[in-house]
């Protein structure tokens, strides 16, 4: 089977301009597609560049808000369109309008140019300015058919990933592989962090972080295969790791050899004892835990 190529778009963006960062981003959609990617992952809420508000400036908060989009509207239709044309996926990532409070959206389109899935930030940053965005409320998981064939796909976005219940959902939902847009520092505890997430669910996780000066780039991908051979010796399972230079990184994933590896090893769904987890769902939170900032 054909390996599954993901290209990370570890870019700087035009702030809130979001016709420049439509230009930016299908130019870069291009050159991925050239490349011989089959899924072009943007970095958290493209559209306007992860910029928010002041909310001491009269009518700013207004402002931000007049930039969310809809899924009907031209900054999406137009990645639609480019999808069906380059004939691959792009996961879109937008402020998208929501009634009420926006949300962090990402939108896988598949290369027909169909919204195969779309994700809302589930752990928006209660403690800074999302908490001005709607949260999601679940964690989808759908087929994506690739040149490389179908994939289980789902997503999490940057504050998402800080959490081991999110991957874990959505490897109990199926994925296969996690996309994962980012728009903040990415530190050796925050990477370690994520490769755990990879390891402990047996799943491919990409994620394409800002360039710096933006962010601090880092954009990476790793598989989950660490036992390649059954009592053998452990791998290193990095894909790829940019530094913070702006470019494409594009992450090769063996979807069979991590298919075979699913089948076999000792991790993800294959030994958990959930009728012994029920804590994990309560809402009632304790000392030391208990933030005045933080909702259920």
């Amino acid at each position: 089977m054909p390996q599954l190529h993901i290209a990370l778009l570890q870019l700087a963006s035009h702030g809130a301009d979001l016709a420049a960062n439509l230009e930016k981003g299908e130019a870069f959609c291009r050159r991925a597609a050239a490349q011989g990617a089959d899924i072009a992952l943007f970095p958290e809420m493209w559209s306007i560049g992860y910029t928010f508000f002041n909310p001491e400036t009269p009518g700013d908060q207004e402002r931000w808000n007049a930039l969310a989009v809809g899924s009907d509207d031209p900054f999406v239709t137009h990645f639609r369109a480019l999808a069906r044309e380059l004939g691959i996926a792009i996961a879109l990532t937008y402020l998208e309008r929501w009634p009420g409070r926006p949300r962090n959206t990402v939108s896988v389109i598949d290369r027909r140019g169909e919204i195969l899935l779309t994700y809302a930030k589930v752990h928006t940053c209660e403690f800074d300015v999302e908490r001005h965005c709607t949260p999601g409320d679940g964690f989808p998981v759908a087929t994506l058919e690739t040149a490389a064939g179908p994939v289980q796909v789902g997503c999490m976005i940057c504050f998402d990933r800080e959490f081991p219940e999110s991957a874990r959902i959505l490897m109990l939902n199926g994925a296969e592989i996690i996309l994962v847009p980012n728009a903040c520092g990415l530190d050796a505890h925050r990477l370690m962090q994520f490769r755990t997430r990879a390891f402990e669910n047996m799943v491919g996780l990409a994620m394409a972080n800002y360039a710096a000066p933006q962010h601090n780039g880092h954009s990476i991908a790793v598989d989950a295969v660490a036992y390649p051979e059954i009592d053998g010796e452990p791998r290193d399972t990095l894909i790829v790791e940019a530094g913070e230079a702006e470019g494409i990184y594009l992450a090769p994933f063996d979807l069979e050899r991590l298919r075979a590896y699913r089948e076999r090893e000792a991790f993800g769904d294959a030994y958990r004892r959930p009728r012994l987890y029920g804590r994990l769902v309560e809402t009632t939170v304790h000392p030391p835990f208990i933030r005045s900032d933080a909702t259920r």
